[in-house]
């Protein structure tokens, strides 16, 4: 397996509170964390930093040969736990209350992906020409789009598509979606935050991760075509690609 994780304040931010963290080898298994932070100067950054470091530090004894449900449970719990932390820090300093940050996590082995997901920051799927969204988003628009008053398309460019109705730390217990699929060879997966997903179509995204040999190549490119869109966000995506034959050519760029 490579993996690879990249950021960008964006062109219009004046703090990157976007947060990635990736680690190759976890017991046999493969770890990818993204969180996208908000609450005003400082907080979110400070939230989304937090979430990847007590979500990570968390999942450290997990392993290889764990059955998959006490994978999700301690999935569950690491983001529970989290959640509580940011928000006894933000309970007790006026200038941090309601900060809270969204959060994808991605539990890999050879065969498995066990993802915890809450805001609106994604995962996806890539296989060949298609693509596949393997997170629901807590937001106001797919709220819209689920009751059918919104079309996906039209809660793409939305102007209130960043409006979240669930996030990790705004309040004392959180409600974490837990999901479980299967991937092979040649499959890659991206995690992003809506500055990638907010900007650049599913085609686009397509497109670029296969039009490059090299997962760092890709990420790079993921990361322009944001900005080369507007950039009105801060940017952050992580690959991981299903490889067999990674031992050589492994790509764990930060």
């Amino acid at each position: 397996m490579k993996m690879v994780s990249r950021t960008d304040i964006g062109k219009v931010r004046q703090v990157n509170e976007d947060r990635a963290a990736i680690q190759h080898e976890l017991n046999g298994l493969s770890l990818a964390i993204v969180a996208d932070g908000m609450g005003g100067h400082q907080a979110g950054d400070i939230a989304s930093q937090m979430a990847v470091d007590r979500i990570s530090a968390q999942l450290q004894s997990i392993h290889w040969g764990m059955p998959v449900e006490t994978c999700k449970q301690l999935l569950k719990e690491a983001i529970e736990k989290a959640n509580e932390e940011i928000y006894a820090f933000a309970s007790g300093q006026d200038k941090y209350h309601g900060m809270g940050t969204t959060v994808v996590t991605i539990i890999a082995s050879e065969e498995l992906l066990i993802i915890g997901h809450i805001g609106d920051s994604r995962a996806y799927k890539l296989t060949g020409e298609t693509i596949a969204q393997l997170t629901e988003d807590h937001s106001l628009v797919y709220e819209l789009v689920k009751n059918g008053q919104l079309t996906l398309e039209e809660a793409d460019h939305h102007p209130r598509r960043n409006w979240i109705t669930r996030a990790l730390g705004t309040e004392p217990t959180v409600e974490v979606d837990l999901y479980e699929y299967g991937w092979r060879q040649g499959d890659t997966v991206l995690i992003c935050t809506d500055g990638l997903s907010g900007l650049v179509d599913a085609a686009d995204i397509v497109r670029i991760v296969n039009s490059h040999d090299k997962l760092e190549d890709a990420a790079d490119q993921l990361i322009a075509r944001a900005l080369h869109e507007g950039g009105d966000d801060n940017v952050t995506v992580v690959l991981l690609a299903h490889d067999q034959h990674s031992d050589d050519k492994r790509g764990d760029g930060h």
